[in-house]
């Protein structure tokens, strides 16, 4: 496969409209158009994209969020649906590779997805968040080792991680051992109160992605939503609500392979596109500083086992066919 190692990149920072699947879907196809326009090859969008971050599973109970539920499943994206393929179509009439984070409706239940979609409108992989987060879990199903991948691409060697799966050394390691060059991270906003954690703010996000890009010596694209006023008027029904969840919050960022910033952050209440242009050739000089993989490596000291079997919730077995047991 032929590549082209110097080429322009795209993150977005912006607010999705929120529980509305077609008009997200118009507003998803926009961003591929105008980061074409200007001259992008890859555009990434925030984790959940598509309709939008639950942000209603934080500010409540359980119980409280259900009012929640029923619409935010209509309104996710089915993989290979009608709606998926007017993705596919846009990434190839615009010559740009799309990744896409997005809740994933599989039949009953949902899941934190992201797609890479190449510039020819051809899906190379759908992969689903490891471990939702906290209360993401209420609603959100796991994903497997299946598609924890690197996939080859006309740009290059291109993976993605949804959110703290970026605190998952194990996870990172999977990724950095297939020679990833161009990682996409797909990130929520950073509005919530984080008074009861650093831990939520978009500083420790930033601090995140930049050390990934060093760690693993490739491109960082980190894609990062917006809460809007209509999220807020939406979700937040008492004072208690509002005291948790603000408008802004964005904090989409692009390093190099060597931990430098690429380009300058928007305002953090300001929808936008981020743009760099990147050399694929500059992993090379920090490769050979340190390469966790290769020869900074010592796998006779410690290694990584990762379990590529897709999860399965029934297996049909023929007469007489033994089935192991995991």
């Amino acid at each position: 496969m032929s590549i082209n190692t110097t080429f322009r990149v795209a993150a977005v920072q912006a607010a999705p409209i929120f529980l509305d699947l077609e008009a997200t879907l118009a507003k998803t196809i926009s961003l591929i158009e105008l980061a074409a326009s200007h001259g992008a090859k890859l555009i990434a969008f925030p984790e959940t994209w598509i309709p939008g971050y639950p942000w209603f599973i934080w500010l409540d109970s359980p119980l409280w969020s259900m009012k929640f539920i029923q619409k935010y499943h209509h309104n996710s994206l089915t993989i290979n649906n009608q709606q998926y393929k007017r993705i596919e179509k846009a990434a190839a009439d615009n010559n740009i590779m799309v990744i896409l984070g997005f809740s994933e409706k599989d039949h009953g239940s949902l899941y934190i997805s992201q797609a890479i979609i190449d510039q020819t409108g051809q899906t190379l992989l759908t992969r689903r968040k490891l471990k939702p987060t906290h209360v993401e879990r209420t609603i959100f199903g796991e994903g497997d080792g299946s598609s924890l991948d690197v996939v080859e691409t006309a740009l290059g060697k291109v993976g993605a991680l949804s959110c703290w799966e970026h605190l998952q050394p194990l996870s990172k390691y999977a990724m950095f051992a297939q020679n990833e060059q161009i990682h996409v991270g797909s990130w929520p906003s950073f509005s919530m109160n984080n008074e009861s954690s650093h831990a939520f703010s978009g500083e420790m996000h930033t601090a995140i992605s930049q050390v990934y890009s060093l760690e693993g010596q490739c491109f960082f694209i980190g894609s990062c939503a917006l809460v809007s006023q209509e999220m807020v008027d939406m979700m937040c029904q008492t004072e208690a609500h509002r005291a948790l969840l603000a408008t802004g919050g964005g904090y989409a960022c692009i390093y190099g392979p060597d931990g430098k910033q690429l380009a300058k952050p928007l305002p953090s209440n300001e929808e936008g596109i981020l743009y760099a242009d990147i050399n694929l050739d500059d992993i090379i000089l920090t490769k050979a500083i340190a390469d966790p993989v290769g020869h900074y490596s010592r796998p006779d000291v410690t290694r990584l086992l990762l379990n590529k079997t897709k999860r399965q919730p029934m297996v049909i077995a023929e007469k007489n066919q033994e089935i192991p047991v995991e």
